[in-house]
Formats: structure tokens, sequence, C-alpha cells
């Protein structure tokens, strides 16, 4: 038996392979050592003497013993993981661009085989939950999300078509300034501010996103990250994306790319 780790900000995620089945958890975050190993273990009813081999990524997993229980522990970077987690998902080998979406988000190029980070921006899952903390009251992401749903941006964000007729190919619809609205008017309800804060965490990754792949060359761009999985946050980053013609391209499981890639490392290598 394999088992990856991925040590992210918020979540932990784990991946178990027995050579022909791969198996996916969570667990909330902590510090990083030894006694965090024995909670995933014992939490997941893992014989350690079954395991043979364990990667770790993420975090301040390279704080970590190389020898954990007589296992080997693989420490690998995160942007290889990242990179590894993409291949394994969308079966490419192609040259990528690579946005995994987390609490924060990072950008990963890909060309023959070898893996580059080119930046990244302090916006992802962690900015929604501290907005929606002093915003909405604490409000769940699953809450923010269902408020999102039937709010209506609008009343938030100006947008083009409230402060000029015609600008180019934008479309009135495309936002001006987020939250401007709210410099004059307070009656902006709670679902109305959830759905501006999910719409702008996925226009500024949907941004990043765009820029980084026309500085490479390319007009896809491939997700990974759990973020990228909210449906609103998504519709979001697309729409910013269909500005200069480039495609999202998301596919099942990419809330686990980085494990995915770690584990990859090891039944692989």
């Amino acid at each position: 038996m394999k088992v990856a780790i991925d040590f992210g900000i918020s979540n932990t995620d784990i991946a178990i392979s027995n050579g022909t089945n791969v198996d996916f958890f969570t667990l909330p975050s902590k510090k990083i050592d030894h006694s965090m190993l024995d909670e995933i273990f014992n939490h997941l009813n893992i014989d350690v003497k079954d395991v043979d081999m364990i990667a770790v990524t993420g975090g301040k997993s390279d704080s970590l013993e190389s020898i954990y229980k007589n296992i080997e522990v693989i420490k690998i970077n995160e942007t290889d993981a990242i990179g590894n987690g993409v291949i394994e998902i969308y079966s490419t080998h192609e040259p990528f661009l690579a946005i995994s979406a987390g609490t924060g988000t990072a950008c990963i190029h890909h060309q023959n085989g070898e893996f580059n980070y080119i930046g990244g921006i302090a916006i992802g899952g962690g900015t929604l939950g501290g907005l929606s903390n002093l915003a909405l009251n604490n409000l769940s992401i699953d809450e923010v999300t269902k408020k999102a749903i039937v709010g209506h941006r609008d009343n938030v964000d100006l947008l083009i078509g409230d402060v000029v007729n015609d600008i180019g190919v934008l479309d009135s619809s495309v936002t001006a300034s987020n939250f401007a609205k709210l410099k004059k008017a307070d009656d902006a309800s709670e679902d109305d501010i959830a759905a501006a804060i999910l719409n702008m965490i996925g226009e500024v990754i949907g941004t990043i996103a765009y820029l980084n792949a026309a500085l490479c060359g390319l007009n896809t761009v491939h997700f990974i990250g759990r973020v990228s999985t909210n449906e609103y946050i998504k519709n979001a980053i697309d729409e910013r994306l269909k500005l200069v013609n480039m495609q999202g391209i998301f596919e099942d499981n990419r809330e686990y790319g980085t494990v995915i890639g770690a584990l990859k490392h090891i039944t692989t290598n």
C-alpha cells in the first residue's frame, strides 16, 4: 500500500493506493509532524505494517523526518506534485498552464516534462472564508454559495453598463469595480454580498489564469484545487476566460490534484 498526503493550509488530502484502486480522504489541517501522521492512520484505520511508502507534499512537509515507523517518507516539491496531478487527471503530456486554486492560488507551467512555478495570488478559499466571516457572520462555504445563487451581485458591483455606453468588446455585465456600489448604499442583502464575494474570487483567479496563459502562448487552462469545484466561482472563472477567447478545463477529482500528483510520483518512479 502506498499513501500520499498533501498538507494544505486549510485541508489535508490523503490518497491511498492498494495497487488497483485509489481512495481519497480529507481532514482539517493541523501542525505537520509525526503525531499528525499518527492521527491520519488512526482515523482511516490503516495498519502501518501494510504501508510500504509515504509521499508528502505541501505546507512544511519537508520538515518531517525521512522515516516514519520504518517507512520511507518521500518529500515532493509542491510544484512537481501539482504538475504531475494535472498530467494524471487530464491525461496530457502537452505544454499546459495549471491553476491550483486552494486557500490561495498558484500557477504552474509544464513543458518538455518540466514544471515551473510562474506566480500566484493571495486569493482563494482563504479569502472566501475570511470575507464571509467578516460580512456574513461566519457562514459555511455551502451556505454562502446557496445565498449567492439567489443573490444579485449587480446590487453590489459596479458594472460596465453602469458607467459607459460602450467599451469595445466588453459586455455591459462585466464588472467595472467590485463592491463599488456599497460606497453609496448599504441596503444590499446578504445574498447579494455572497454573490459578489464568490464572483470576485472567480474573476481574480480567471484573470491571473488568462494573463499567465497568454504569457506562455496557450489558450487553455487546466484547473485543480477545491475552490475550482465551487460552481459559482467556476462560472465566474469561465466568464473571465471567455473575454479573451480562452477555455478553462475542469475534470473530476481535481480537488485532489496535488495529492494525486504526489501519489503518481511514488507509484511510477
